[in-house]
């Protein structure tokens, strides 16, 4: 077993044996070392984004100081849901190895397909009743997106 992953996967082990949240872990590398670490949090944190993924994130980012994860790997003992997909490419992660499939999530109760399903309906511009996105008073809104965009010094772009 990747030596990665097999720790991702204690990572995962651990929360079936504490209930801290589903039985996910994750693991992040630089250069073949590890610098963040995370398995879902969900339960014992009362936050439904502790997953294993974004945990991990956040303690890599902490660990080296930046917002910018470029030439991690990320190594997630299940597929990533599109939550923890979005978190990795926001932190400019370009690799995800992945044990489990979203298919075996769904086989143990989890929900991915739904926001899946959802945002193949949005992307398609279908009804769907599982969230309304509703714009409203951007005539105002976009006067602070202006001037953080006319803004010279300061500005740090992510």
């Amino acid at each position: 077993m990747n030596e990665y992953m097999k720790i991702a996967d204690e990572l995962a082990k651990q929360n079936v044996i504490t209930n801290d949240g589903g039985p996910f872990g994750a693991v992040i590398v630089k250069n073949g070392k590890i610098v963040g670490k995370g398995n879902n949090h969900v339960v014992a944190n009362n936050d439904p984004t502790a997953h294993g993924e974004v945990m991990a994130i956040r303690d890599a980012c902490k660990n080296l100081n930046t917002f910018d994860l470029t030439g991690c790997e990320l190594y997630t003992s299940c597929y990533p849901c599109p939550m923890c997909l979005s978190a990795s490419i926001w932190a400019n992660i370009k690799t995800i190895y992945y044990g489990n499939t979203k298919e075996d999530a769904a086989d143990i109760g989890f929900r991915d397909d739904m926001i899946y399903s959802y945002l193949q309906k949005l992307a398609n511009q279908e009804e769907d009743k599982t969230l309304q996105l509703i714009a409203i008073d951007r005539e105002e809104t976009i006067k602070t997106f202006e001037d953080f965009k006319n803004k010279t010094e300061n500005k740090t772009m992510y």
